[in-house]
C-alpha cells in the first residue's frame, strides 16, 4: 500500500450519513437527515421534463443559466432591497455546500483565521483546514444560542479573514436580530475581514420575524458571500441546485474556483427553476407552510418528555433530554433509533470539542402523518 497522509486525519463520516444509514437499517422514522418524506411541486417537476424536451441537455454555462440568474437578482432586491448584477455578481452552484466550500476555498489561504459559531454546520471547519486556515470557534449555548458579541471582538485580530453566519440557524432554528446585525457592522468596519452568510433556509422564517439577510446592509453586503439553495424551500434536496452572490471582485475570485470544482450545474433545472421564481409565491408562502408543521410538531412534544427549544427558523426543532437520561447525547440519540425507532442528530456532533448540553434535533418538513407516528413513538421515551 503507498502511504497517504490525510488532510482531514480527525475527520469521518458524517453524522447526518450514519444516522440515515442506521435510520434505515433498523426502519425507524428519519427525523435527522435534513429532507422532506414529501414530493415537491408537480408543477414544477413538470418544469423539468418541458426543458429536457426542448433540448436544454448539454453544458449550461460556467456561472449558470442567464435566466435564472436574473430571477435570483429580481428576487433579492424585491426582498432586500439589495441590487446584485445577475452576469458578474451570482454564480449558480451544485448545492449550497459547493458555493460555502468554494467561496471559502477563493479566499482563504494558510494560516488565515475564520471565526466560526458553533453548534456549526458540519462543512465550514473542513474547507477551512483545507486551506490551510485557521477555525476559530466560539461555542454558543443553550436554549437561545445567542452569539455574545463581546467575546467574538477577543477573537479578532490581524489574522482574522472571515465570519461565517449562518441564519436561519441550522441545527439551532435561531435567527439573527437588528443587534447582532448593528454589533457585526461595527466589528468589521475599517477592517479587512470578508462574510460568508449562509442563508440556506431565508425563507423559513417565522411568527412574523424579519429575516436579516447581510444583502439588507450594503456596508455588509460588499464584503460578503451570500449562500442559498433551492433544495430546501422547493423540496428537492436531491437535485443539488444553489448559487452564492457576491460583489464583482470577489465573484470573480469565486468563479476561478468554481470552474475547475464543478464547473457547470445541472441544465434542465436550472431553467425549470427560472420559470418557477416567476410565481412569487412559491417562495413567500414557504414560511407559513412550514409554520404549520413546526407548530403541529411542537403541540406533539408537549406532550413527551422532551423540553422544546426556540425554534424561529429552519425546518428543525431542537429538544433537551435532560430529564429522560443523562446519557451522551450520541449514545441516547443511538438508543432512541433502535429502540423507539425514532432517528434524530445528536446536536454535540455540531460542536468541534464534541460540546454536549443534551440536546438534540429533529427535521420536522415531514407529512402529517409521519410526524404523527414519529411523536406516538417519543411519548414511550
Amino acid at each position: 500500500m503507498i502511504s497517504v497522509i490525510s488532510k482531514l486525519p480527525q475527520t469521518g463520516t458524517t453524522i447526518f450519513t450514519v444516522m440515515s444509514a442506521l435510520a434505515n437499517e433498523v426502519d425507524a422514522i428519519n427525523l435527522s437527515q435534513g429532507f422532506p418524506d414529501y414530493n415537491c411541486s408537480p408543477e414544477l417537476i413538470e418544469l423539468v421534463n418541458n426543458a429536457m424536451k426542448n433540448g436544454h441537455n448539454q453544458y449550461a454555462p460556467m456561472a449558470g443559466v442567464m435566466s435564472l440568474r436574473e430571477r435570483i437578482a429580481e428576487k433579492t432586491e424585491n426582498l432586500y432591497g439589495a441590487v446584485y448584477n445577475p452576469d458578474t455578481e451570482i454564480t449558480i452552484t451544485a448545492g449550497c455546500t459547493q458555493a460555502i466550500f468554494t467561496a471559502i476555498s477563493a479566499v482563504i489561504h494558510p494560516n488565515d483565521e475564520v471565526i466560526i459559531f458553533e453548534p456549526a454546520f458540519d462543512c465550514y471547519a473542513p474547507a477551512i483546514k483545507l486551506m490551510g486556515g485557521v477555525v476559530k470557534s466560539l461555542a454558543l449555548e443553550p436554549p437561545n444560542y445567542r452569539i455574545a458579541w463581546d467575546m467574538v471582538k477577543r477573537l479578532v485580530n490581524q489574522k482574522t479573514k472571515m465570519i461565517i453566519l449562518n441564519s436561519p440557524h441550522n441545527p439551532t432554528a435561531t435567527i439573527l436580530h437588528k443587534e447582532d446585525i448593528d454589533e457585526l457592522s461595527a466589528l468589521v468596519k475599517n477592517q479587512d475581514i470578508l462574510i460568508l452568510s449562509d442563508e440556506v433556509y431565508e425563507h423559513l422564517i417565522y411568527d412574523g420575524e424579519t429575516h436579516h439577510s447581510v444583502a439588507r446592509y450594503p456596508e455588509l453586503q460588499q464584503r460578503s458571500f451570500i449562500v442559498a439553495s433551492f433544495g430546501k424551500p422547493f423540496h428537492a434536496t436531491g437535485w443539488k441546485v444553489g448559487y452564492c452572490m457576491a460583489p464583482a471582485y470577489l465573484m470573480h475570485e469565486f468563479r476561478k474556483i468554481h470552474q475547475f470544482l464543478v464547473f457547470s450545474v445541472n441544465t434542465p433545472i436550472q431553467y425549470a427553476i427560472a420559470e418557477h421564481l416567476k410565481n412569487e409565491q412559491t417562495y413567500l408562502d414557504l414560511p407559513e407552510f412550514f409554520q404549520q408543521k413546526r407548530d403541529y410538531f411542537r403541540k406533539g412534544l408537549e406532550q413527551t418528555r422532551f423540553e422544546l427549544l426556540p425554534c424561529h427558523g429552519s425546518y428543525f426543532q431542537s429538544v433537551r433530554y435532560s430529564a429522560i437520561s443523562d446519557e451522551k447525547d450520541a449514545d441516547f440519540v443511538l438508543r432512541l433509533t433502535k429502540e423507539f425507532g425514532v432517528a434524530a442528530i445528536p446536536v454535540s456532533a455540531f460542536y468541534t470539542k464534541g460540546i454536549d448540553h443534551h440536546v438534540l434535533r429533529f427535521c420536522f418538513a415531514k407529512r402529517q402523518e409521519t410526524l404523527d407516528k414519529a411523536v406516538d413513538r417519543l411519548l414511550k421515551v
